[in-house]
């Protein structure tokens, strides 16, 4: 993925994970980009000097974001936060362990109104980047990800306003 393109990824993260402060105001969603990305400037300038460190820069960017937006919503009383990373174990994104840290966190999640439920990592659990995204790999990922969807819109009530994030 050319350098551009992975700044405008992150760039398009910060502003879904941090829309409601920010409003949507991209300028606002650089400053936290740029934020982030300073307190990665070691890996930052490892990455620069050897590209093949993307892959940790952008795991390394995504989880600070995480714990960033964990921290905002915990101050904030009317709006819950789960964060889940299927990628934690081996056997974490499988059916059977995605269903029980899902169930979870919109247990975690049913008293708000407002709330957000980020998955992380669903996709290199599922389709590892160092081996061939097969035609399995790419169904079991795409059942995952429609089975996480569907679990969710069964399990959140219709006046609790869910996003789900996928990272």
């Amino acid at each position: 993925m050319s350098r551009d393109r992975a700044d405008l990824r992150r760039l398009h993260l910060v502003n879904a994970l941090f829309a409601h402060a920010t409003g949507h105001d991209l300028y606002l969603a650089e400053q936290i980009k740029a934020a982030i990305t300073f307190s990665l400037a070691d890996l930052a300038a490892q990455t620069a000097a050897h590209p093949e460190y993307a892959a940790r820069f952008d795991a390394e960017f995504n989880a600070a974001a995480a714990l960033l937006v964990a921290r905002l919503f915990s101050h904030l009383p009317r709006q819950g936060f789960f964060h889940w990373d299927a990628a934690l174990t081996p056997e974490a994104a499988t059916p059977l362990f995605a269903r029980a840290e899902l169930m979870s966190g919109l247990r975690h999640l049913a008293p708000f109104r407002e709330a957000t439920l980020l998955v992380t990592n669903l996709r290199p659990a599922l389709i590892p980047p160092e081996r061939r995204a097969t035609a399995r790999r790419r169904r079991d990922y795409a059942e995952a990800l429609a089975f996480i969807q569907d679990l969710t819109a069964a399990r959140t009530t219709r006046s609790a306003n869910l996003q789900l994030l996928f990272l």
